[in-house]
């Protein structure tokens, strides 16, 4: 199980690096305090306390203090044989929600799964002298680091284990709290073994491709979100690993990407795809430029059959290539697409005046007209019903838990259950149940 977190927004970087002995690293600490404020990372002041008093550049020697200290950055610490990064220090933006969403009170017993050590030290700082932390990674290197940058920063008292993670540390007991800093697909059933009722997991899960970091409430044999953030972190390690299923449609610079249930039956119908003309299709859905819709995607995700994701390369260029044209002039899509049959859609936008766009669908196949509506559909209602709230409810059920029993879930504040609202997601371990607010006429 690996440590590494790979945040929406770690294009941070880019700060020219100076000689430490020249930045001011207090002065470099409050600018980062106060922009998480101004983010709503840091919601309050005793998560604040804890990135006042926990010295970041401890735990990244070497790594220019300006580069440590911004609040949306995460700081690489380790990489593949192919370059690729596996370990970093999480950016402070995604840790401050994370512990928000934790809500770690002195005396609490604490497992961290995945370890820089910065974070089990901010974790440290809120259990207090009575309380007790462990961390553990899958990495013996990312754990020895670990144990020595504590130990530096006077954080000795931080268990530090390595191991798969995903059977738990059974001889540690139970926890108050369990925070996942790397991508998870399911649950072990171990996590909810060693929580105790009313405990919180916090976690970034996977959804048919769509991460938020989830609090979540041990009820029982279930746990019930009580929060979720948008994040992206990289994928966990070892017995829970699990490989998303690619569907190549312009070599390998074009792809579907399938996380769960939803690949296609026959994914031959989808040859050639590409080379029909694109099809779009418009809602009338106006967002700004800096407002946010984290729910419509995941609200694509939970009611479009053949849910995925579109992948296309960083380096593609269809006019060098001679290929298809996959954004509007402003360059603007999004990886949320859907199949059926022999035709997908993915969600688009286009301006219409400054500062302004529209939402929509670009469509490629032979029923792309139709694939694109339905698509367009769906943004429409969910503007109608759930642009501005509530949230769907999250819950994670064991295995063997009847579907009848997931498609009468309650929503807190709804008069009603309807089981259109209610999305039931498979895994290995769990039953993910997504249930949205009955919508009203």
């Amino acid at each position: 199980m690996n440590s590494h977190v790979n945040t929406a927004a770690e294009d941070g970087r880019g700060v020219p690096p100076g000689p430490p002995e020249s930045m001011d690293v207090e002065a470099l600490r409050a600018a980062m305090i106060e922009e998480l404020w101004r983010l709503n990372a840091v919601r309050s002041d005793r998560v604040a306390a804890v990135f006042a008093r926990v010295d970041r550049h401890v735990f990244a020697p070497g790594v220019p203090l300006p580069e440590v200290y911004a609040a949306t950055t995460a700081v690489r610490t380790k990489w593949d044989e192919r370059g690729a990064p596996i370990s970093s220090i999480s950016a402070p933006q995604v840790q401050a929600f994370m512990l928000e969403q934790a809500n770690v009170a002195p005396g609490m017993r604490v497992l961290e799964i995945g370890s820089g050590g910065v974070n089990a030290a901010m974790l440290a700082e809120l259990v207090g002298e009575s309380g007790a932390v462990t961390t553990m990674d899958i990495d013996p290197e990312i754990t020895d680091r670990a144990r020595k940058l504590l130990d530096a920063a006077g954080y000795s008292r931080v268990r530090v284990e390595c191991g798969d993670a995903e059977r738990g540390l059974p001889e540690a007991g139970l926890f108050d709290v369990i925070i996942v800093t790397v991508g998870c697909w399911d649950i072990p059933p171990a996590w909810t073994r060693q929580l105790v009722d009313g405990g919180r997991l916090v976690v970034p899960l996977r959804m048919r491709g769509i991460t938020r970091s989830l609090a979540l409430e041990r009820v029982g044999d279930h746990l019930v979100s009580r929060s979720a953030e948008v994040c992206g972190f990289v994928k966990i390690q070892g017995e829970g690993a699990h490989r998303e299923r690619m569907l190549l449609l312009y070599g390998d610079q074009i792809a579907l990407r399938f996380d769960d249930d939803t690949h296609p039956s026959d994914p031959l119908e989808l040859d050639g795809v590409l080379a029909r003309e694109r099809v779009d299709a418009w809602s009338g859905v106006t967002v700004g430029g800096m407002e946010s819709f984290d729910s419509l995607p995941l609200w694509l995700a939970t009611v479009l059959p053949g849910s995925c994701l579109l992948a296309v390369d960083s380096d593609y260029q269809p006019a060098a290539a001679g290929g298809p044209v996959m954004a509007d002039e402003g360059g603007r899509w999004f990886p949320s697409a859907y199949v059926v049959g022999d035709s997908f859609a993915y969600l688009a936008s286009r301006r219409v005046r400054p500062g302004v766009f529209e939402m929509g669908a670009h469509a490629f196949g032979p029923h792309a007209r139709p694939t694109a509506e339905a698509l367009v559909e769906q943004i429409r209602f969910w503007d109608r019903h759930y642009r501005h709230g509530p949230d769907p409810v999250i819950s994670i059920w064991p295995h063997d838990t009847a579907d009848h029993l997931l498609r009468e879930i309650p929503v807190p504040g709804d008069s009603a259950t309807a089981s259109s609202a209610v999305t039931v997601i498979d895994k290995r371990h769990t039953r993910v149940a997504i249930s949205w607010p009955t919508a009203t006429a």
